[in-house]
């Protein structure tokens, strides 16, 4: 399922316009990312918890020459699902 696949859903499951629906969805998706952006976690309850995990500085190496090379410590974002979302799709 991509994006508009999900709006279609959207719209004909609420009876919002496809445009109101994709806007509902925009919306979610810019609060979810400020949110992480700024620190917080999102919980929706029944489905998951989004988060933001720091991932340490490590080495590595380059497969094509075999070099080292040092990889920064950064931020990623993770889901964990919840309860009912992992039952439904068991």
């Amino acid at each position: 399922m991509n994006k508009n696949d999900l709006v279609a859903a959207v719209a004909s499951s609420t009876g919002l316009s496809k445009a109101d629906a994709a806007k509902a969805i925009d919306g979610t998706v810019d609060a979810i990312t400020a949110a992480l952006k700024g620190g917080s976690e999102v919980r929706l309850v029944g489905f998951g918890t989004f988060s933001v995990s720091q991932r340490k500085a490590t080495t590595g190496r380059n497969p094509r020459t075999g070099e080292k090379i040092n990889i920064k410590a950064t931020k990623v974002p993770k889901f964990k699902s919840g309860k009912a979302l992992k039952s439904a799709v068991n």
